[in-house]
C-alpha cells in the first residue's frame, strides 16, 4: 500500500464511520434527509479520492424514476450518488458484505434474490412502494460489471417495476474517460473497472493508489411504459442509448455538449 492510499483510506474510514450513525438516524426519523444526505457524503468522497465528474444531460431531482445504467465498478456507486439523491437495486449478497453491506443498507438499497422467483416478486413490490414514495432507484441493467469499453445486454426483468403509473425510466451512461488529465487507456482501465473475479479490497487499494480519474456521466432522455411499449422494448431502447453514449464519450468526447 502506498502512502497516498494509506492516508486516503484512513480519512475515508474516519469520515464514513463518523457519519454512519447520523445517516441511520435520518433513516429512522427523517426520510427526506435520508434520501439527500448520501448525495452530499458521496460528493465529499469523490473529491477526497480525486474522482472528477463531467455530467451531460439533466439528472433527476425527484422520483419516481428508474435509472437504467451500465455497470463498470464499485466507483459507480460514488459517482451516481454524488449527482442525485438516489438508492440502488443490488443482489442480496451485497447486503451481507462486511462494512459495504452496512453502507448499502444505510442508502436504503433494494436487495433482490435472482435465484428465487417469490423473492424477486417481493423485491418488485418493494420497488413499486419506493416509487410510490417518490424515490429514484438505480438499476444496473446488465446484471453484472463490464470492462468499461462495451455494453453488455440489458436484462428486461426488473424494467417491470416501471409499470407503476408515473414512473420514468432514464438511461444513463457511465464512461471512465480520463486518468491524470489524459485519456484512459487499456493498461490503466483495469485499475478502475471491477469485473470478472477481481477481489474488492485489493482493487479498491489499487484504484486509490493509481490516482485521479475523470468519469463522464450522460443522462439521456427519460421514457415511460406507454402505448405499445413493453418492458423488453424499453430495455432494448435504454441499452441502445447507453451504448451510443459510451461510444461518444470514449471516442468523440470533443463533440459532446
Amino acid at each position: 500500500m502506498t502512502p497516498r492510499s494509506f492516508v486516503l483510506l484512513t480519512v475515508f474510514a474516519a469520515v464514513t464511520l463518523t457519519l454512519m450513525p447520523l445517516q441511520q438516524l435520518f433513516v429512522w426519523f427523517w426520510p427526506g434527509m435520508a434520501r439527500r444526505f448520501p448525495m452530499h457524503y458521496h460528493r465529499m468522497i469523490c473529491g477526497l479520492l480525486g474522482i472528477r465528474l463531467r455530467v451531460i444531460g439533466q439528472p433527476p431531482r425527484q422520483g419516481p424514476v428508474l435509472i437504467a445504467s451500465n455497470h463498470v465498478s464499485w466507483i459507480d456507486i460514488l459517482v451516481l450518488s454524488a449527482i442525485a439523491p438516489l438508492s440502488f437495486i443490488a443482489k442480496r449478497e451485497v447486503g451481507r458484505w462486511p462494512f459495504f453491506g452496512s453502507l448499502a443498507r444505510l442508502q436504503r438499497t433494494v436487495f433482490i434474490d435472482r435465484d428465487r422467483r417469490h423473492a424477486t416478486g417481493n423485491a418488485r413490490d418493494e420497488m413499486r412502494d419506493r416509487f410510490r414514495a417518490g424515490d429514484i432507484l438505480v438499476l444496473f441493467a446488465e446484471g453484472t460489471t463490464g470492462d468499461g469499453r462495451c455494453i453488455l445486454p440489458f436484462k428486461s426483468a426488473f424494467f417491470g417495476a416501471a409499470e407503476y403509473p408515473g414512473v420514468l425510466v432514464q438511461p444513463v451512461t457511465l464512461a471512465y474517460t480520463g486518468h491524470h488529465g489524459l485519456p484512459m487507456d487499456r493498461r490503466t482501465r483495469p485499475s478502475y473497472a471491477w469485473y470478472g473475479d477481481m477481489d474488492l479490497a485489493p482493487h479498491l487499494i489499487e484504484a486509490i493508489a493509481t490516482g485521479p480519474i475523470e468519469v463522464t456521466v450522460i443522462f439521456h432522455e427519460a421514457l415511460s411504459l406507454s402505448g405499445e411499449r413493453t418492458r423488453k422494448h424499453l430495455a432494448a431502447h435504454a441499452e441502445a442509448e447507453v451504448r451510443a453514449g459510451l461510444v461518444s464519450a470514449l471516442h468523440h468526447p470533443a463533440k459532446m455538449g
